[in-house]
């Protein structure tokens, strides 16, 4: 695309300007009762644990829909049509399951001082070797989603018609710093900018575009009319059923079992600030739906693309003029910018506390990780400059199933008071033989047909290999069970 100067100047402005404020956030935190009374790695990691509703609202709600959200789900209905609507219906079920776990889990966190789900499987079970299982995989599973979201930044850029890498630098260097100075607080602020900003642009899209094109009877013909390809279309095709309805609850299961997300979640005021969100936090999905739309629209607008993930981005360039142009594209880029800056702090909590071990002194652990959070940055900036971004979408589509490997031991030991760690670690090596196996089978597809074993069906790959898990993590902890002898105590409900 050509150079735009009104839109690239409309997107500077608020973009950077955004990041500058996420940079002041320490600063202008509250200083109401309870704070300063954590440990300063607490207070960058956590955001001191004293998050209200409406501020988790808008946090947990930044971190989990993310800038790829918004290119991603309309690219995959661009391309595949209504498979690609999966995220609704999973973004539904992961609200009753925050709502029955997330407070435990915060509880007893907030008990123990634990900021990662490797403490408080450490706390539950005393095993150093699950502590590092389970760091190790919220690790490797987060890192391709902060490379997504640079991805999520970079395709903006690209839209704005600025060649090379240097910008995608220059974007990185704000989240970097933004992260440094602001810890949690910085996204904890910017989130409600962020949120405020996707929200008119998407109202606008859904209104505008529709208007333009001549009603929403000819954006879904015109949809209808583009897919050609066996398997889409507007409705499922009869083999999409299974596979659509098994991603929608393998991804739910895993979503707030990522680093990011129960970071979010740890960082809460109280347990009923985390129930009364589960509540609250179904609208975006009414949200994600008008977002999925986007994909029929482009088809609609006679958009076409040589990648996917360009397809909102040459939408929007059709129809909008130049400064809500740079509006919109900032908004995406400011929705990668505070999930990124969350994952990173949530990656640097697992190392300096789990894999590399807690360290004495306050102000060190603080530094110590702010130091991992920018190295982390650094690793997902590599991936994006010298890796085709394909492997990153390769690498998240196997972080799902690798993150599900640790519901065993993070959520079933909130229920299961008998379950011991070595069959929790045999649990996990099973799933993750499996599932790593069978995604690498059928060529990265996250789906796995069953027909080889006489069933029509096919299913998410991750859940199979949960599946797994949990046969070998209760049937060892079965055999292993001796009387009550070592048994877990079942935590307060």
């Amino acid at each position: 695309m050509t150079s735009n100067p009104v839109a690239l100047a409309v997107f500077a402005v608020l973009f950077f300007g955004a990041a500058f404020l996420g940079t002041l956030a320490m600063r202008l935190r509250p200083r109401g009762e309870g704070a300063g009374t954590g440990t300063a790695h607490e207070e960058w990691g956590l955001g001191g644990r004293r998050f209200g509703i409406w501020v988790t609202w808008f946090l947990v709600g930044g971190d989990f829909y993310t800038a790829y959200t918004v290119i991603a789900v309309p690219a995959l209905v661009y391309g595949q049509g209504a498979y690609g609507f999966f995220a609704l219906p999973y973004t539904i079920i992961v609200y009753p399951f925050i709502f029955a776990t997330m407070p435990l889990l915060w509880r007893y966190a907030q008990k123990h001082g634990y900021m990662t789900a490797a403490d408080i499987v450490r706390g539950r079970f005393g095993s150093r070797p699950l502590e590092l299982l389970v760091a190790l995989t919220g690790l490797v599973a987060v890192l391709p989603y902060i490379a997504l979201q640079l991805v999520g930044i970079q395709t903006v850029i690209h839209a704005l018609g600025l060649p090379g890498q240097i910008p995608l630098i220059v974007a990185f260097l704000s989240l970097a710093v933004y992260t440094w100075l602001g810890g949690l607080h910085a996204p904890a602020l910017t989130a409600f900018i962020k949120d405020v900003m996707i929200y008119i642009v998407v109202i606008a899209a859904v209104t505008v575009i529709p208007m333009h094109l001549g009603g929403y009877g000819h954006v879904f013909d015109a949809a209808a009319t583009a897919y050609t390809k066996p398997g889409t279309g507007l409705l499922l095709a009869d083999g999409k059923m299974m596979p659509y309805a098994t991603l929608a609850l393998g991804s739910a299961l895993a979503a707030f079992l990522y680093p990011h997300t129960l970071t979010g979640v740890l960082a809460s005021r109280s347990a009923q600030t985390i129930r009364t969100n589960a509540v609250m936090l179904p609208a975006y999905t009414l949200l994600l739906g008008l977002i999925a739309m986007l994909g029929y629209m482009a088809h609609a607008a006679g958009v076409v693309v040589a990648r996917p993930n360009d397809t909102v981005p040459a939408l929007f360039a059709a129809i909008f003029p130049s400064w809500f142009l740079g509006f919109a594209y900032a908004a995406v880029a400011i929705g990668a910018l505070v999930p990124a800056s969350v994952m990173a702090i949530g990656a640097a909590n697992l190392v300096t506390r789990n894999i590399l071990g807690a360290r004495s002194g306050r102000e060190h652990d603080a530094r110590e990780a702010r130091i991992v959070g920018l190295l982390v940055k650094l690793a997902a900036l590599a991936c994006v400059l010298l890796l085709n971004p394909q492997y990153a979408i390769w690498l998240q589509t196997l972080g799902g199933v690798w993150i599900l490997q640790t519901l065993p031991a993070l959520i079933c030991g909130l229920f299961i008071p008998w379950l011991r760690a070595p069959g929790l670690i045999g649990g996990w090596l099973a799933g993750m033989v499996i599932g790593n196996w069978l995604v690498f089978s059928d060529g990265l597809v996250p789906t796995h047909s069953l027909a080889a074993i006489g069933l029509p069906w096919t299913f998410y790959t991750g859940l199979i290999a949960l599946a797994a898990n949990l046969v070998v993590s209760l049937g060892l902890s079965a055999l292993l069970r001796t009387g009550r002898a070592g048994v877990q105590p079942r935590p307060a409900l």
